[in-house]
Formats: structure tokens, sequence, C-alpha cells
């Protein structure tokens, strides 16, 4: 694949729209207060974390999943629905699986899974839908 003909700013722009919504999206008037139920994490906890450090490679992580999907998607003939196509069976079929594959083995909860799937299937339709529209 040729990553010349790639459309820089738009990978940037969907990474940026995939970690904004996961601030928005485990916040407490979202699922935040669940998702700390859910995985025993405290606000005592929390404050304890290095949020320098998992902001920046959550962004860095984001920015490749975007490149990733960027690369799938790499022809002029992928349009804004295809786009949001691809990001949702991306999302859906092959990372919402697979958090529900380990969490299985983790013995988590089906709220937990849910989620995490929801959050990357969502965050994922619209990176498809950035990366498909802007050419």
């Amino acid at each position: 694949m040729d990553v010349s003909t790639l459309n820089w700013l738009a990978i940037i722009v969907s990474a940026l729209v995939f970690f904004g919504l996961g601030g928005l999206w485990y916040s407490p008037k979202v699922f935040g207060t669940i998702w700390m139920t859910e995985t025993g994490i405290t606000k005592e906890t929390a404050k304890k974390a290095n949020m320098p450090k998992i902001m920046g490679l959550t962004m860095l992580f984001s920015f490749v999943m975007s490149f990733n999907l960027a690369m799938f998607m790499n022809s002029p003939t992928i349009g804004a629905g295809q786009g949001a196509m691809y990001g949702f069976f991306t999302g859906f079929g092959w990372i919402a699986m697979a958090i529900f594959v380990t969490g299985q083995y983790e013995f988590r909860s089906t709220r937990y899974m849910l989620i995490h799937a929801g959050y990357n299937i969502v965050g994922l339709t619209l990176m498809g839908l950035i990366l498909g529209a802007w050419k």
C-alpha cells in the first residue's frame, strides 16, 4: 500500500475525534461512573494515575488505529458511507469481539465489555466516516 496517497490531516483529525469521544464516553455523565464500578477503580485510585502518560499513550494508540484504518481504506473509490461501514465492521467484528473473548476469560461483566466495545464501535465508525469523506 502506498502511504503517499494517505490524507495525513484526516488521520490526525480522526484520531483526535476518537480520543475526544473517549473523554466523553468515559465521563461521569455518560459511562464513567458505571465503568469505574465495573473495574473497581475508585476516585482515590484514579488520582494516583500518571494521567499525562496515560493521555499521551492513548493519543498515540488512537493515531496508530487511525493510520491502520486509513491504510485499509486507501482507495479513491471509498467515500463516507463505505468508510463508516468499514469503521463499524472494524469496531464490531474485530475489536468488540476481541474484548468479548478476552472478557470471558477475565470474568468481566457484560456491562464492562459493552462499555468498551461500544466506545470502539462508535469511535471507529466515526474514524472511518472521516477518513472516507475527507479525500
